[in-house]
């Protein structure tokens, strides 16, 4: 039974909106009615916008990460409770944080009722919930434990959340170091050196090599700064159309593992991301070689992808998976070794578990330590910047003040 929504006004001439069930919209105003309530507007809840603006410009989400995670959480809770999928899916429609997650929760509830698996009601919202999500979520059915499967899901999220939380907690400081620095840097080169420079003007004296070199850098900002802009835009749209390619995209994102101090970070961020999702959808119940293939593309390093895409036809072709997995040497040497301890000891998820727990604190600990490095870094570029440009207005002046003695 397709699903609408609703907005009308009740006894008292107060709005109110929702999401109820009919036949037909004609149906649905009548069933208002009978609640004594005035419809205003009727509409029917879609799968998936038509507009192509809307799919191309407009992509927001109707769940954010910390929204989905609490919502998987809360139906877990009410199907191991012993409720309904389509009753607790009614529940949390009524209970949604926004209008867009209302609509978007009415809509698979909506293909529930209608005789459709649950995750094959979220197929039409791939922007919502990923493979992954999915994937579980049909294992889950298939093994009559939803309710476990939804629980690890939400720990699954929880845990990715954290995780990118932490790391951009340790990161946030030096980005906003680096753009006041930025900030203030342009504004005495554009603003404060030319006022000085006005003072000198009218002097025959040769200004002394930093002064000049400061007064000409200060001259191109303020002349040629479109050109610097458009070669910035050029520079960025070249670089993104570069790397939609596969193969350039794979050997930059291979360059980037071999930095000394990103190549690491971005090294145990991936590594950890893949051993908890492995894990869910092992201990899911779903196959193996479908749950590789389903983690391949939760990878945002090309070259690591492309690694545990080799290491899925290994693992077809008849190898161990921690052979596999550590068969190109780029993925943490923790990671095959416990994969390779699960196999042997039969409780594979649970060592992934483990892996992608101890992962995800090394990735916190090296964002820490990289935050603390970059801090005193930047404040002393900053400062000998702000020197060079102060003794460039100051050598200027003492000299002139020596001449006048």
């Amino acid at each position: 039974m397709p699903a609408f929504t609703y907005q009308a006004l009740d006894p008292h001439g107060q709005t109110q909106a929702g999401v109820l069930e009919g036949d037909s919209e004609r149906a649905v105003r009548q069933l208002l009615r009978k609640r004594s309530l005035i419809p205003l507007r009727v509409a029917l809840v879609s799968k998936t916008s038509d507009s192509i603006l809307h799919k191309e410009l407009w992509k927001s989400r109707a769940f954010s990460s910390a929204a989905l995670t609490l919502w998987t959480r809360q139906l877990a809770e009410l199907i191991k409770a012993g409720l309904p999928l389509e009753r607790a899916l009614n529940a949390l429609s009524s209970e949604a944080p926004s209008p867009a997650a209302r609509d978007l929760v009415a809509s698979i509830r909506s293909e529930v009722n209608a005789g459709a698996s649950f995750a094959k009601s979220l197929e039409p919202h791939p922007q919502e919930f990923s493979a992954v999500y999915r994937a579980s979520i049909a294992a889950g059915e298939q093994s009559g434990q939803l309710g476990l499967v939804l629980t690890r899901l939400a720990s699954d999220l929880e845990a990715q959340n954290e995780l990118q939380s932490k790391v951009l907690q340790a990161l946030l400081y030096p980005a906003i170091v680096s753009a006041i620095a930025v900030f203030i840097v342009l504004f005495l080169l554009t603003y404060v050196v030319p006022q000085v420079a006005h003072v000198f003007a009218s002097s025959q004296h040769q200004l002394p090599l930093l002064t000049t070199i400061m007064l000409t850098l200060s001259s191109f900002l303020r002349q040629e700064w479109w050109v610097i802009l458009m070669g910035l835009i050029v520079i960025t749209f070249a670089a993104r159309q570069a790397l939609k390619n596969a193969s350039i995209k794979a050997r930059f994102d291979a360059w980037v593992l071999l930095t000394p101090i990103v190549g690491p970070l971005v090294r145990g961020y991936n590594a950890a991301r893949f051993a908890n999702t492995l894990s869910t959808l092992v201990g899911a119940g779903v196959p193996i070689l479908k749950a590789l293939q389903s983690c391949c593309h939760i990878l945002s390093n090309q070259a690591m992808k492309n690694d545990m895409l080799q290491a899925l036809v290994m693992v077809r072709e008849g190898a161990p998976l921690g052979l596999a997995l550590g068969e190109r040497g780029r993925l943490p040497g923790m990671l095959p070794m416990f994969a390779r301890l699960g196999e042997q000891t039969g409780r594979l998820p649970d060592m992934l578990e483990r892996a992608a727990e101890q992962l995800s604190s090394d990735v916190q600990r090296k964002a820490l330590q990289l935050a603390t490095i970059l801090e005193p870094l930047l404040i002393v570029a900053m400062g000998a910047l702000v020197m060079l440009i102060v003794l460039s207005i100051m050598m200027p002046i003492i000299e002139l003040n020596q001449l006048v003695k």
